[in-house]
């Protein structure tokens, strides 16, 4: 993985002046850009992760007909009875794989259980693979046609618009476009169907607890229905509001450690909706992309100089801080 460290530095050098630069919405982006103009791209797209660690994007490339048949599939996997569902209950494999019932999952340092419910389809490894001792295979709803066909097309197209960003993210960090792809090559990367159902209006808790992300980049669709909010820099809650069909994009833990908090990994939740719009149930589909599990999370000799000394002495591979990750989340035990 080439480190070229000159430009990176020159790269690193303004982005604090950047970061203090006023602005209360995130741009919308389209990543049919990056072709045409790959350094404008990177630019404007790492300018939006520094100030607020997300960016919206558009011309993701995810076909907006597989989009839609994955939509149909998810709201039909949900509909099912309960009893149904928790046959592909994902407890045994950490949750990594299947179904996730309704009330499972803490926010770190919650006290209340997120209101929703969810299906993980993961990676699918070749026999051998160093990697199956700990990411598990793919299980699949037999009640639902076409839920495996369509949902691993949609899991593939997610992994390539990741690769498409990672490369303007690394262009932004002054590195070769293609100093990502070893690191998420076979990556334990996730596609979560989430399903927020109605809820009271009274109801104790809200649907997704304020939160940062584990992974290196997360992609999403859906958030055109209202609820999803970030933490902004000033302390005060910036709803998200994307063009139908957008990608919502964010920084994870793993790339804030790896860039030194450049790159930050922002708060964010799912709020209720209003007292009568609660009858009404939220589907989203955030696709969580990992670095390879083991990928020594190192801090970039680029994002470390004498006003941002490295906040991160002891490397850790991406499977070991995964881990400690889902423990404090409830998904394993210790």
């Amino acid at each position: 993985m080439p480190d070229n460290t000159g430009d990176a530095r020159r790269a690193f050098a303004g982005y604090v002046s950047r970061m203090t630069q006023p602005s209360d919405s995130i741009p919308t982006l389209s990543l049919a850009r990056a072709d045409s103009d790959p350094k404008g791209f990177a630019a404007d797209l790492g300018a939006s992760f520094e100030r607020f660690g997300f960016a919206i994007i558009s011309n993701h490339g995810i076909d907006p007909a597989l989009i839609a048949k994955s939509w149909a599939l998810t709201a039909d996997f949900f509909a099912l009875p309960t009893e149904a569902k928790l046959a592909y209950d994902g407890k045994g494999n950490g949750g990594q794989r299947g179904y996730t019932a309704f009330g499972t999952e803490i926010a770190k340092d919650a006290d209340k259980h997120d209101l929703k419910e969810f299906w993980h389809v993961g990676r699918d490894l070749p026999a051998g693979h160093r990697f199956l001792d700990h990411m598990p295979p793919n299980v699949w709803p037999v009640e639902v046609p076409e839920f495996k066909e369509t949902l691993s097309s949609l899991y593939a197209a997610f992994d390539v618009a990741g690769g498409r960003l990672l490369s303007a993210i690394a262009l932004h960090l002054g590195l070769d476009a293609n100093w990502f792809e070893p690191t998420v090559d076979n990556g334990n990367s996730i596609l979560r169907l989430l399903h927020y159902p109605p809820i009271p209006k009274d109801a104790d808790g809200i649907r997704a607890g304020a939160h940062e992300d584990i992974n290196t980049i997360t992609l999403l669709l859906g958030a055109e229905e209202a609820g999803l909010q970030l933490l902004g820099k000033d302390g005060e809650w910036l709803a998200i509001d994307p063009p139908e069909g957008a990608l919502v994009v964010n920084i994870g833990d793993m790339l804030q450690r790896l860039t030194n908090h450049r790159l930050p990994s922002t708060t964010h939740r799912v709020i209720n909706p209003p007292p009568d719009r609660r009858h009404l149930p939220r589907y989203s589909m955030p696709f969580f992309l990992h670095f390879a599990s083991d990928f020594r999370i190192e801090t970039l000799p680029s994002c470390i100089d004498a006003d941002h000394p490295n906040l991160y002495s002891a490397p850790i591979t991406a499977d070991a801080y995964l881990k400690e990750r889902l423990v404090e989340i409830g998904l394993l035990k210790a």
